[in-house]
């Protein structure tokens, strides 16, 4: 490593929903977090790679797995047991190697993951500085951290970038609420320089809520976008916002007038006693179906996911939500629907913990949209014929079809062409995802049964190449909850208390060998 540049890895770890290894290259939005904390490290000094196992499928080469003097982890929740498989691969070949974990799954069970990596950051992404400065360093340290879209090549027609972080609301099942970090301004000129970078004509604001509870700095950065756009900098922009934005009409004349073609706002549920009850109050002020439609109106498609919330509402009850949706071509369809998920650390975890709705024996590997972790309203015999049909909308594609000429007929001459062929593709979604956002489905057989604890497990699990024998406890799942639906064991002091103290600098490999 003395004679040569030091080599950084960064990945981003990904399970797909269908518990198969299949690339979604056109999954949108994208995975920039490695492109982020990839300008941590200094371009001149170090040797810096990006992987993405969202576009580019599961990592498990073994040139590249055995390249890197140091293996820096990112992902959602649910990608945790991805971050061990890999790092059992790279020590296996790499007995060296320094392996830096982070995101919401090392937040949420820091305890825990400090018996497997050398680093458990908890912080925010500039964290990994004071690790390439204590491992490499000063000179490995990048004066000023921009991102790497250079490095990121699964992003292609749609560029990606960030102008603040964190949210200003704490709904009750969002993993953001967990960690109570306070809504962060970029600098313009920061915001202005990442445009120029990705250097696409439509790009996405990734903020978590790009409105925020500063107006001025929203007038701010819409002044500055304007400005770009008429010096057509770009084409278009997208980004997501929090219903109290359409709470001003001025906000969406604004926002268009700066080149916005579409916003995604958090709708979850049109029933305004459920919303209440997650603290989504700010949904509630206006009438949803009026504000998606004066969104559109004002030559913005509407973008929004569904929660389906079989916890405390009946099967019927969520029909008649769907078909609601699908009778009103005034609003757009959902981009998704989703199932609860009980993230720990959210009140929501902590709600559901204290009325023990937990199903027994399920894995932190089953905490995303389409797998049942909670105990439902109606029997799972009941509701599991709903959700297998929910996820491949059998039984609803005739309404889909007829929602979508509808709606055609309602904006065809309020919306631009590349826009209403948004729309367009937005109903395919619902039913031909995996068709949309990975080819290399077609043809593939899965079973699945959509409940966790009887849900099979990814065929990642298996290690594919032959690992050393104190890594082989990587691949075993880890438990959020035992077969009684208690806390696992092994997570039980994180659920217990949380753990404020960054985990920086902690023992190497105190008990992961």
């Amino acid at each position: 490593m003395q004679n040569r540049k030091p080599r950084i890895l960064v990945v981003n770890c990904y399970f797909d929903d269908l518990r198969e290894d299949v690339p979604r290259t056109r999954k949108m939005p994208m995975a920039i977090g490695p492109a982020y904390l990839a300008g941590a490290f200094d371009r001149n000094f170090c040797d810096v790679r990006l992987y993405n196992e969202v576009s580019s499928g599961s990592l498990d080469d073994p040139k590249l797995l055995s390249w890197p003097d140091l293996l820096v982890l990112t992902g959602l929740t649910t990608g945790f047991d991805r971050m061990l498989h890999i790092t059992a691969y790279a020590r296996t070949l790499n007995a060296r190697v320094i392996v830096v974990a982070g995101g919401p799954g090392i937040r949420s069970f820091p305890r825990y993951a400090r018996n497997f990596f050398d680093y458990c950051c908890l912080g925010d992404i500039e964290e990994l500085g004071k690790v390439a400065r204590e491992v490499f360093g000063d000179d490995a340290v990048a004066e000023e951290m921009n991102p790497r879209f250079d490095l990121a090549d699964w992003i292609r027609g749609v560029g990606h970038i960030e102008s603040s972080r964190n949210c200003n609301f704490r709904c009750s099942f969002c993993t953001l609420s967990a960690e109570l970090r306070a809504y962060q301004k970029y600098d313009l000129e920061y915001t202005r320089k990442q445009i120029l970078a990705v250097d696409r004509d439509f790009f996405l604001f990734i903020d978590n809520n790009f409105y925020g509870n500063d107006k001025k700095y929203f007038h701010d950065r819409i002044h500055l976008l304007t400005q770009m756009y008429k010096e057509k900098r770009f084409g278009g922009w997208g980004a997501l916002v929090t219903n109290d934005f359409f709470y001003d009409d001025a906000n969406l004349k604004s926002a268009r007038e700066s080149g916005c073609v579409t916003l995604f706002s958090g709708v979850e549920s049109f029933d305004s006693a459920w919303l209440r009850s997650m603290n989504k109050a700010q949904n509630t002020r206006l009438p949803q179906v009026d504000m998606i439609s004066k969104c559109l109106d004002a030559g913005i498609v509407f973008l929004y996911g569904l929660l389906l919330d079989v916890t405390s509402r009946t099967v019927d009850d969520l029909e008649r939500e769907l078909a609601f949706v699908m009778r009103t071509p005034e609003i757009t369809l959902p981009c998704f629907l989703s199932l609860p998920i009980p993230f720990p650390g959210t009140p929501f975890f902590w709600e559901c913990v204290e009325n023990r709705r937990l199903l027994p024996n399920t894995r932190v590997r089953d905490l995303n949209g389409t797998v049942l972790s909670l105990k439902p309203l109606e029997s799972i015999a009941r509701v599991q014929p709903f959700i297998a049909a929910t996820q491949t909308m059998h039984g609803y594609r005739k309404r889909i079809l007829s929602h979508t000429f509808n709606f055609y007929r309602r904006y065809r001459k309020v919306l631009t062409t590349p826009q209403m062929r948004l729309c367009l593709m937005n109903s395919g979604l619902l039913f031909a995802h995996e068709f949309l956002t990975a080819p290399g489905w077609i043809g593939r057989t899965h079973k699945r049964t959509y409940v966790s604890g009887s849900e099979r497990l990814d065929k990642v699990y298996q290690p594919t190449f032959r690992i050393k024998p104190r890594y082989q406890h990587h691949f075993v799942p880890t438990m959020l909850t035992d077969r009684n639906g208690e806390i696992a064991v092994d997570l039980q002091d994180d659920i217990s208390g949380s753990v404020q103290a960054s985990c920086f600098g902690a023992a190497r490999r105190s008990s992961a060998d």
